[in-house]
């Protein structure tokens, strides 16, 4: 069995899907999956990510058929066959895991990027954020250190907030600065988590009114699995988002979906030429 190769190598995550080579073997259905850290090696997070997708699949390295790479690391994945960007992957990912969504707003740790589809599921248009950090996971992660909590408990405890304090800071250096002085102040932790999720709400709700925002709107990105900010963003675009268990892998699925397109394509040459 011939397998497809999707790696989105972010700033923080380097993500891995596999998906069957031919779609009517087991459609778009995902084989494996692995998620590592990106740390200053881009090419060994790809090798670690893509080993922990065929482990997690069952398939040996040999069985590999074509290897995607999307990313802002993508030019760092030496045996990729092709590099794919991230606006068109994560489209393509996304309307594959939420068949109905017409706006998808992505976050990763560096960037956030609002794209709007065509009914045909194409790009129709895209805004990325241009403010450092300060609308993306990255803004929330300084926070936490700032707070000296975990990251996975960011999203539990800023839900009992009864009051989120108000963080003003586009910058996330700054913002740390402002958190200090309002645990200073005797303001309660989860306040100030939820008033960041706030913050970083209202930011994210500006640029998906940009492109012409359309329900129903999905949500991509590991900040999906933090319920507090999803809880912000739907009080502030007023509207429920659309969630799926893969949201995280978004660009990586696309990249491997559509990597199976241009396999197909280049294995009828083949055949043809012989």
């Amino acid at each position: 069995m011939k397998v497809i190769a999707g790696v989105d190598i972010g700033s923080r995550m380097t993500k891995a899907i596999l998906i069957h080579a031919e779609a009517a073997e087991g459609g778009d259905r995902i084989l494996g999956r692995c998620s590592v850290f990106s740390h200053f090696d881009l090419q060994a997070a790809t090798e670690n990510a893509l080993e922990g997708a065929l482990a997690d699949a069952g398939v040996p390295r040999e069985n590999l058929g074509y290897l995607a790479a999307t990313g802002y690391g993508r030019y760092q994945a030496r045996d990729r066959d092709i590099q794919i960007t991230e606006i068109t992957c994560h489209a393509r990912g996304a309307v594959a895991l939420m068949p109905e969504v017409r706006t998808i707003l992505d976050v990763g740790a560096q960037n956030a990027r609002a794209i709007r589809l065509q009914a045909s599921g194409r790009v129709q248009s895209f805004r990325m954020n241009d403010k450092c950090a300060s609308g993306a996971g990255r803004f929330v992660e300084r926070v936490a250190k700032a707070l000296e909590i975990e990251l996975d408990r960011v999203g539990p405890l800023g839900l009992q907030s009864e009051d989120p304090c108000e963080i003003s800071s586009i910058c996330a250096v700054l913002a740390e600065s402002e958190v200090i002085n309002h645990v200073t102040n005797g303001e309660t932790i989860p306040n100030i988590l939820q008033g960041t999720h706030v913050s970083i709400a209202d930011r994210l709700s500006s640029l998906v009114r940009q492109v012409g925002m359309e329900a129903p709107v999905g949500l991509t990105g590991g900040v999906a699995k933090n319920r507090a900010l999803v809880k912000a963003l739907e009080e502030r675009l007023e509207l429920p988002l659309m969630l799926d268990r893969d949201a995280e892998f978004a660009g990586a699925y696309g990249a491997a979906l559509l990597a199976r397109k241009r396999y197909g394509l280049t294995a009828k040459a083949e055949a043809v030429g012989a």
